[in-house]
C-alpha cells in the first residue's frame, strides 16, 4: 500500500488510541535489579502499521510525526503506571518532536502528573533519525527537561555520523551503544576497545553507558568485566505487554560470579603500518563556482556524507562541511539569501589535506594540531596532489584504536598466541578481582637436541602441536592461554576440573608427538646428539613438564609473585623423568575434588 493509503489506518489508530505499549527491562549489572524500562510502542496486531517502522515513516511522510510520538509517550507513561514498575521509564522521542511546541516540559509534567509518576521517573531517549539536526535548538529544550527534573539519553551510539556530536552537545545523562557493538563482543577484540572507549568518555561527560542487545551470557560477562553499569537485550528480557520483574537465575548467577571473562586477542601487527589511504571514502566534489543550493542538494542526496571537496582542475581548494550548508539553509529565506551564490564563499578555504601515503599515527598528530573542526567534520585525502576522497574522524579514531590494542597485545607469530603483555594483562585482572586461580606453566623437555637432530623447522611442528592441543583442551571463555616465547607455554586456568584437563594433555602430547619423530628414534626411546658442553650423548624423546601453583587472593597479590611460584613449579616437574604434572602442594588447588574422581595418570607426580 503506499503512503496515502496508509493515512487513513494511521488516523483511526490516533484517534482511537490503538498503539499498544511494550516494556523492555534495563538491568543494573552491579546491584542485579531492573533499573528501568524503556517503552516500544506497536500498531494493532491487524493492522498493515503494526509493524514501528512503518508506523513512524508514514506519520513522518503526512507531518504527523509529533502527533503519533504523543500518542506514544501518553501511552507508554499510562502502561508503566498501571503495571506499578519500580525504576526510570525511557520514552523515545524524535529530535523534531522534541523541538516541538506541543513537548514543552510543562506539557509533559503535566502528563506524569495524570498517571501519578514523577519527572524523575521518566527519561526521553532521543532517537538520531534527522538528515539535519539543529544543535542549538535541542540544546536548549534539553536544557529546559532537566530543569524540570527530566534526564534524557542518547540512543544508538555509534549507529550514525552525528552521534557522537550529539553526545558533545546535549550531554545526556544516559549514553546508549548500539547493539552492533555488543554482538559477539566476547569474540572481537575491537569491540571490547571501542566499549571500554566509551565508558572512559561517559566517565569524563558525565554520562552512565546502557549496553543494548544483549543476548548471551557470554556478551553478559564481558560486559560486567569492563565495568557497564546497565544493560538492555534478549537475555536480560524482551519487550513484552508484562515485562519480567527480576533478572533470570542464568543472568544472576552470571552477575554474582567471581570468574573474570577472557578476552580475545587480535593476530598480527598490520594495523602498526595502516596509512591514510584505509580510510578514504570516495564522495563527489564541487567546483568553487558551483551554486549553494546544488551542494545543499548534494547532501541531501547523501545524508552520510560529512563534507563536500571543492575541487579546481583535480586539486582540492576548500572544504564545505554538512552544518556549514544546514546552518546556512536553516532559516525561512535561506535559499532565497544564499542558494544561487558561489559555494566558495562559506567553504573552508584552510582544510586539513593528507596523500593517502601518510601513516595513521602522523595522520592523528595533524588532527590534533589542527582542531576539533578537522575531527568531527572530515579531512581531504589526495593521491599525488590530486583529489582522491574524504575523511572522517570516527574512522581515524576506530583506526587508531585498532592498533593501539594491536600494539598492546602482542601476539606470538608461531602460534598466534597472546605473549606476555596480554598474558600480564589478564592474570593482574583475575588478582584484581581476588579471583582464585591455577597457573599452570608448560615447557618441553629435551627441546634443544630435537632441533639439533630434526632442524628448526620441525622444532616449529612440535611447539605448533603443543599450541594446538592447549587450545582443544581448555574451555575458551575460562582458561587463558599464552605464549611466553620459545617452547613454554602458561594456562590461567578458571576451570574447576583443570587437573583432569592437564593430564589429559599429558597424555595426548606423548600419543601425538610421536609422528614427528623418525621410526628409528621411537624404537630407540631417543637419539644420540651434542649436549650443551659438545659431547655426544644420548638424549630421550621431547616430554611435556606442567608446574602448577593455586593462586587465591590470600596468598597472592602481584603478577610477579604468581610468576616466581610458576616458574618454580615448573622447574620442580622438569626433574621428573618423562611427561609430567607437578602440583604445588602448599596450597591445594580449587576444583582437585574433581580430579580425584579420576584415576592418576602415571605421569602424576604431587
Amino acid at each position: 500500500m503506499s503512503h496515502d493509503e496508509l493515512r487513513p489506518h494511521l488516523v483511526h489508530i490516533l484517534d482511537n488510541a490503538r498503539l499498544m505499549t511494550l516494556l523492555q527491562p534495563v538491568l543494573d549489572l552491579e546491584e542485579g535489579r531492573m533499573m528501568g524500562y524503556e517503552a516500544l510502542s506497536r500498531g494493532p496486531s491487524n493492522s498493515p502499521l503494526h509493524a514501528p517502522q512503518a508506523l513512524f515513516r508514514v506519520a513522518e511522510q503526512h507531518g504527523m510525526l509529533a502527533e503519533l510520538d504523543w500518542a506514544c509517550v501518553r501511552m507508554a507513561l499510562k502502561t508503566f503506571a498501571q503495571l506499578d514498575l519500580s525504576g526510570r521509564l525511557f520514552v523515545n522521542l524524535s529530535p523534531s518532536s522534541l523541538l516541538d511546541a506541543s513537548f514543552a516540559p510543562d506539557a509533559i509534567v503535566a502528563a506524569l502528573d495524570q498517571v501519578g509518576l514523577t519527572s524523575s521517573q521518566v527519561v526521553i531517549e532521543i532517537t538520531e533519525n534527522a538528515a539535519a539536526l539543529d544543535y542549538g535548538n535541542l540544546r536548549q529544550a534539553v536544557s529546559l527537561l532537566r530543569a524540570a527534573g527530566i534526564e534524557v539519553a542518547i540512543d544508538d551510539l555509534g549507529e550514525g555520523f552525528s552521534s557522537l556530536r550529539l553526545w558533545s552537545e546535549l550531554k545526556p545523562a544516559f549514553v546508549k551503544i548500539d547493539k552492533h557493538f555488543i554482538a559477539d563482543i566476547h569474540r572481537d577484540p575491537h569491540k571490547i576497545q571501542f566499549v571500554r572507549s566509551i565508558r572512559q568518555l561517559a566517565e569524563g561527560a558525565h554520562s552512565t553507558v546502557i549496553a543494548e542487545g544483549v543476548e548471551n551470557v557470554s556478551e553478559l560477562a564481558v560486559l560486567k568485566d569492563l565495568g557497564i553499569r546497565y544493560a538492555q537485550g534478549y537475555l536480560i528480557g524482551r519487550p513484552s505487554p508484562v515485562p519480567v520483574r527480576l533478572p533470570s537465575r542464568e543472568v544472576m548467577a552470571c552477575l554474582q560470579s567471581g570468574r573474570v571473562s577472557v578476552f580475545p586477542t587480535p593476530r598480527g601487527r598490520d594495523g602498526l603500518h595502516v596509512s591514510a589511504g584505509k580510510l578514504v571514502v570516495p564522495a563527489p566534489c564541487v567546483a568553487p563556482s558551483t551554486p549553494s543550493q546544488d551542494v545543499l542538494e548534494l547532501m541531501m542526496l547523501n545524508p552520510d556524507q560529512h563534507a563536500v571537496a571543492v575541487v579546481a582542475d583535480g586539486i582540492p581548494v576548500g572544504i564545505i562541511h554538512r552544518p556549514a550548508v544546514l546552518d546556512r539553509f536553516i532559516g525561512r529565506y535561506g535559499r532565497e539569501l544564499y542558494g544561487r551564490k558561489p559555494c566558495s564563499d562559506f567553504m573552508d578555504a584552510d582544510p586539513l589535506i593528507v596523500d593517502k601515503a601518510t601513516r595513521m599515527t602522523e595522520l592523528s598528530e595533524l588532527v590534533v594540531k589542527k582542531g576539533k573542526t578537522a575531527f568531527t567534520q572530515g579531512f581531504i585525502i589526495t593521491t599525488e596532489g590530486r583529489y582522491l576522497g574524504l575523511g572522517s574522524g570516527f574512522d581515524l579514531m576506530r583506526e587508531v584504536t585498532e592498533m593501539q590494542i594491536v600494539a598492546a597485545r602482542y601476539a606470538n607469530p608461531l602460534s598466534g598466541l597472546p605473549g606476555n603483555v596480554p598474558i600480564q594483562e589478564h592474570m593482574e585482572r583475575l588478582l584484581v578481582n581476588e579471583q582464585t586461580f591455577v597457573t599452570a606453566y608448560f615447557d618441553l623437555d629435551q627441546f634443544k637436541p630435537y632441533n639439533d637432530v630434526y632442524g628448526f623447522r620441525r622444532g616449529d611442528n612440535i611447539i605448533q602441536l603443543l599450541a594446538h592441543i592447549l587450545q582443544e583442551s581448555c574451555v575458551p571463555e575460562l582458561d587463558f592461554i599464552g605464549h611466553i616465547g620459545g617452547d613454554d607455554f602458561v594456562v590461567l586456568f578458571q576451570s574447576l576440573d583443570w587437573e583432569v584437563r592437564c593430564h589429559g594433555m599429558l597424555v595426548r602430547f606423548d600419543r601425538e608427538c610421536l609422528a614427528l619423530f623418525n621410526p628409528e628414534h621411537v624404537e630407540a626411546g631417543g637419539y644420540h646428539s651434542e649436549d650443551r658442553r659438545g659431547v655426544m650423548a644420548f638424549h630421550a624423546l621431547v616430554t611435556l613438564s606442567i608446574g602448577a601453583v593455586l593462586v587465591d587472593p590470600t596468598h597472592f597479590h602481584q603478577y610477579q609473585e604468581v610468576a616466581r611460584a610458576a616458574s618454580e613449579a615448573k622447574r620442580m616437574a622438569k626433574r621428573i623423568d618423562g611427561s609430567s604434572l607437578f602440583i604445588d602442594q602448599r596450597r591445594m588447588p580449587f576444583g582437585r575434588k574433581l580430579a580425584d574422581e579420576e584415576p592418576l595418570a602415571e605421569t602424576d607426580c604431587i
